[in-house]
């Protein structure tokens, strides 16, 4: 019997392809692409969410592709699909950057020189009354993209993602290989973003514990498969992220990239994933980050199939223009879901993948066609009596 690891292996290996096939659709998975979200009944979950199309508030929707798992819950949910349509920006500059691969566990602390709490100093009068008894705090206001794989469409494909409350957002990217051993290779990412917002509701309102989300969630996923995941909390102290694998963020500031998460792989094209059971890598391997913020701040967020197709400059030039045209996180998303697809669809432009695969000794150029999910998190100031 092959051991958890070289069964790993071999999932990520039949999930990509070789690298020359790189390009190369999974197979389709039985998940309906799907959004998941509360009922008024449900009191836990806080506000009643909002649709996110046609610019409405986003900020309360939560959108997770897939459903609770059968007995997972009591609490009253209700089911709406999600397209919407999508924007083509224009071409933009590229630049190449340093790919950084983690090898385990690192939490850290990153410091900008301004937190967010200097910033809510700067900021804060404009929300006082007179008598200064106003509270300055800090809120997500996001939206979110999907596009599966063209051969996927009618599937749903393999990633999932949630929006939580203006204060969490979450992203999952199922390992497809496990479609080769008759096993829908998206359930698992869906129903570990299913019990991270349960896990999340659990938590304290303004000190979520990522860590403890991410282990709660895997603890009590149980369907055969795995995923890469990234959870992102709004705390007092800024935002805290846990992140396994390959899917991650960038944080935005004044048209910059401050902060990037690194890629955890145990070979090129063979990333950190979490499975159910603990033979597999766990969550105690994720790496964990505590960045400072302000108001004014962007959260790009997004699986592989982000990232492998745009470098940090294209996505920061993408929010740059959406933000001096006004528009929504959910545009955000779409534009940035729209630039990917088109750079992983192309044969003829260097990509952060085709980078990655050249200096592992591959011949490879283009872009990876892949599933694609943005979550875009706009940092916003508000004030509470």
């Amino acid at each position: 019997m092959l051991s958890a690891l070289a069964l790993r292996r071999v999932a990520s290996l039949l999930s990509r392809g070789c690298v020359a096939d790189a390009g190369a659709p999974r197979a389709p998975c039985a998940g309906a692409l799907v959004g998941l979200q509360c009922g008024a009944q449900s009191s836990e979950l806080g506000r009643q969410a909002a649709a996110v199309e046609g610019g409405r508030d986003a900020s309360k929707f939560l959108g997770i592709w897939g459903g609770l798992p059968d007995g997972g819950s009591d609490r009253s949910w209700w089911f709406r699909c999600a397209a919407s349509s999508v924007f083509r920006p224009g071409l933009l500059v590229e630049q190449r950057f340093a790919c950084s691969f983690a090898v385990g566990a690192a939490p850290e602390e990153v410091s900008f020189g301004t937190t967010a709490a200097s910033a809510a100093c700067e900021e804060g009068e404009k929300y006082a009354d007179a008598s200064n008894k106003n509270k300055f705090s800090l809120k997500l206001l996001s939206g979110s993209c999907y596009l599966p794989h063209p051969d996927k469409e009618e599937t749903g494909g393999e990633d999932a993602h949630f929006i939580w409350d203006e204060q969490a957002i979450g992203i999952a990217d199922g390992v497809g290989g496990w479609a080769g051993y008759g096993v829908d290779a998206g359930q698992y990412a869906r129903d570990l973003m299913s019990h991270a917002v349960i896990a999340v509701q659990e938590e304290p309102k303004d000190s979520i514990d990522v860590s403890r989300v991410l282990e709660k969630a895997h603890r009590n996923t149980t369907v055969k498969g795995s995923s890469t995941a990234c959870i992102i909390a709004l705390t007092e102290q800024g935002i805290q992220a846990v992140n396994i694998g390959d899917s991650g963020f960038i944080l935005i500031r004044d048209g910059c990239t401050l902060f990037r998460s690194p890629i955890q792989q145990h070979d090129f094209n063979f990333t950190y994933q979490l499975e159910s059971g603990n033979c597999s890598d766990l969550p105690s391997a994720a790496q964990v980050f505590k960045v400072p913020v302000a108001s004014g701040d962007i959260i790009v967020a997004g699986t592989d199939g982000l990232f492998d197709n745009l470098y940090n400059n294209d996505i920061t030039a993408v929010v740059v223009h959406a933000i001096r045209a006004g528009l929504e996180p959910q545009a955000t998303a779409q534009k940035i879901a729209a630039l990917a697809r088109q750079r992983a669809q192309d044969k003829n432009r260097q990509t952060p993948f085709s980078s990655a695969a050249q200096d592992a000794g591959y011949r490879y150029y283009g872009g990876k066609l892949d599933d694609i999910t943005v979550v875009v998190s706009y940092i916003t100031a508000f004030g509470t009596s």
